[in-house]
């Protein structure tokens, strides 16, 4: 497998060679006595603990096994595949229309069960009105330069959104107040959304807190992130999702996840600050 291009990525390939070159110490061993121990030229070594190569799923199970860290082999394998699949470009995405953006991930929402979700400046997109979707997607449209489908693509989201009407499927989701006060669209259309909010917290497998602006926290979210069941955690930039599978990597997220919830307030609080939102907001319109 070939160093991957995009310098993020690079990052993720150094941090496993950081790994691998621990288990290696850990177990007592030179370079040259684990090139022995599995049959390799001692400069392989050498590649694979710098991140100039990223390892095979082979080269990880003989790794392991000559560290006597069988125990490691799942989550390294996992944190190798994901160097090469985590960045997926919008561009290339978009590049038959930005519809094909919104069906990139369809089986994940068809198959996953509990869907824990954080936005900072954004109404995730299972929430959003229609006249949302189109302000939303109009922008990035234009940004990314792709082929323009909105009808289709906003068509495309809420269907989407019908699963929040399955009783199985569990939605817990944080806000943070500025996700609130960003504006996509006209007065009209954020006042829509608000109202939007409002309705779908009167479902019973939703669960929608916002974290208010002024609190003392217990942590904060640097980026927006999905959490789909515990097998997969996706972030979004301008112009690339982030998708990562690694367990150790989801498990920092599920503690991240946490300690934002711990921050938002629900319920009739939730309620009177969305209120207190759209009346701030009428009063300067």
């Amino acid at each position: 497998m070939s160093t991957s291009p995009n310098s993020s990525a690079r990052k993720v390939q150094e941090a496993l060679g950081l790994r691998l070159r621990n288990l290696r110490k850990d177990a007592g061993l030179t370079g040259r006595e684990l090139a022995a121990a599995t049959g390799w030229h001692f400069t392989r070594i050498s590649k694979l603990e710098h991140g100039v190569q990223t390892p095979t799923d082979a080269d990880i199970r003989t790794w392991c096994g000559a560290c006597g860290a069988g125990d490691q082999v799942a989550d390294l394998v996992a944190q190798a595949r994901a160097i090469e699949s985590m960045y997926v470009e919008y561009r290339r995405r978009g590049s038959s229309g930005i519809k094909q953006l919104m069906l990139a991930f369809q089986k994940t929402y068809e198959t996953a069960e509990q869907f824990r979700i954080y936005e900072h400046n954004v109404i995730p997109g299972l929430f959003q009105t229609p006249e949302y979707i189109r302000a939303m997607l109009t922008f990035w449209t234009r940004f990314l330069n792709t082929s323009i489908d909105v009808d289709e693509a906003v068509a495309a989201r809420l269907q989407r959104q019908t699963i929040l009407y399955e009783s199985r499927r569990k939605f817990t989701v944080v806000l943070e107040e500025n996700a609130l006060r960003t504006w996509f669209g006209t007065a009209e259309t954020m006042a829509g959304q608000l109202d939007r909010l409002l309705s779908l917290m009167n479902l019973p497998n939703i669960a929608l807190g916002i974290v208010p602006a002024m609190l003392e926290r217990q942590g904060v979210g640097s980026a927006g992130f999905w959490m789909f069941d515990d097998k997969l955690v996706t972030l979004e930039t301008p112009t690339a999702s982030i998708e990562i599978t690694q367990p150790q990597e989801i498990r920092l997220y599920d503690r991240m996840f946490d300690l934002l919830r711990q921050s938002a307030v629900y319920g009739p609080d939730a309620r009177a600050l969305i209120i207190r939102t759209q009346s701030e907001m009428n009063a300067s319109n």
